[in-house]
């Protein structure tokens, strides 16, 4: 079959690798019939996350139709539409039972490695590096699912693949993001970043009953399709200060709750803490550039809440946690619970409430993936969602 494949820093390839097989009972194997570049997939690209290998097929959102199921797989049968959840889950250990799916702890075969970075080990992610399973990625022909009797959710006729392919990340991971925001109606939310999570986060806040939301960017589509979705918009080139125009906003209180939808690589273009942060992941004294989340922080009102969907691989520097502290703020982070969200969010999208596919701005076939990319990554040519089909 076709497939993206890394091969270092820089360097993805679509390449003609083996079909995938069912190895376990509980596997299933998919046609994938639509698959899509996530900002998390960016880091893989620029070699942030620890424990790539060569040959490596990324990609973790992903759909299609069920060709193979396993002898344990009941639930779905060859020629049903599915989603497939980024995160792998058992849905039967400790923390499965709890409802917290991205924390599984059967799922990743690497354990050691995340222990050794992180002090317990998170659940396999597809295509997600070594650290975090080792496990093939849909941005290819075919893919093996494991625990398919668990995570992927059918879908109906009346969705189109633009609609659905979402539920496998980043419209949980936004919905998640204003529901650990804590959001109370009439809230002001301020969102850092307006790539797809944070779109999905602006509509769900507005969703969860915030009053406001002000999401901060610097590139004009992304800020216009914010403001298509209900949100004041800050362009951070534009201002001094993100701080002083928040305070202003909001009458020197800050916002009630903020999101950071940016993660490991924020630039924060020519401030001070950004550029040292960026000089010292180069030299490898830091691996998170965490301007963003030091701005959120510093922003939030008294007793109000931070929430994390973007993804931070390692070490970052200078937190301000005395601010953290004193102003007695709450901080909710995470890997997206993807399977408890599937459903409801499905539900919405059948009455209407929202239309996922809003988000895409260049369809694409499987073998343009390296050149989307470089386009994604560079912000080029007004991408902000690409969703490849690999079957044309």
């Amino acid at each position: 079959m076709r497939a993206l494949v890394w091969h270092g820093k820089g360097d993805v390839r679509v390449d003609t690798v083996a079909d995938p097989e069912i190895k376990h009972p509980r596997d299933a194997i998919i046609k994938v019939t639509a698959c899509a570049i996530c900002g998390s997939d960016l880091h893989l690209l620029d070699g942030y996350q620890p424990t790539m290998q060569a040959g490596d097929i990324l990609g973790h959102e992903n759909m299609g139709e069920v060709v193979a199921v396993g002898s344990e797989v009941t639930n779905l049968k060859i020629g049903d539409r599915v989603v497939v959840p980024f995160t792998i889950s058992c849905g039967d250990c400790f923390f499965c039972k709890k409802g917290l799916f991205s924390a599984c702890e059967r799922t990743n075969p690497n354990a050691d490695l995340a222990i050794k970075a992180m002090g317990h080990s998170p659940a396999g992610l597809f295509g997600f590096s070594h650290m975090l399973g080792g496990y093939c990625g849909g941005q290819a022909e075919y893919l093996r699912v494991p625990m398919a009797d668990f995570g992927p959710i059918k879908i109906p006729d009346n969705v189109t693949d633009d609609q659905a392919l979402f539920l496998s990340d980043i419209f949980p991971t936004g919905y998640m993001a204003a529901e650990n925001a804590q959001i109370e109606e009439g809230d002001t939310v301020a969102i850092w970043g307006c790539g797809p999570v944070g779109q999905f986060a602006i509509r769900s806040a507005l969703m969860l009953g915030a009053g406001r939301v002000i999401a901060i960017d610097e590139v004009p589509e992304r800020l216009a399709m914010a403001e298509a979705g209900g949100a004041e918009t800050i362009n951070f080139a534009d201002v001094d200060s993100v701080y002083d125009e928040l305070q202003f906003r909001t009458k020197g209180r800050g916002p009630d709750s903020c999101i950071d939808a940016v993660g490991a690589e924020a630039s924060g273009h020519g401030s001070a803490d950004a550029v040292l942060d960026k000089a010292k992941a180069s030299i490898g004294l830091a691996t998170d550039r965490v301007h963003v989340l030091r701005e959120a922080i510093m922003s939030c009102r008294m007793g109000g809440t931070v929430s994390i969907p973007g993804v931070y691989v390692g070490m970052g520097d200078k937190l301000p946690i005395g601010a953290m502290m004193n102003k007695g703020l709450t901080i909710k982070t995470g890997q997206t619970h993807v399977q408890a969200y599937t459903k409801p969010l499905l539900a919405r999208i059948e009455a209407g409430d929202i239309d996922p596919s809003f988000v895409i701005t260049h369809p694409a076939s499987l073998e343009d993936a390296p050149e989307m990319y470089k386009k994604f990554r560079d912000k080029e040519d007004g991408v902000i969602k690409v969703v490849m089909r690999p079957h044309g």
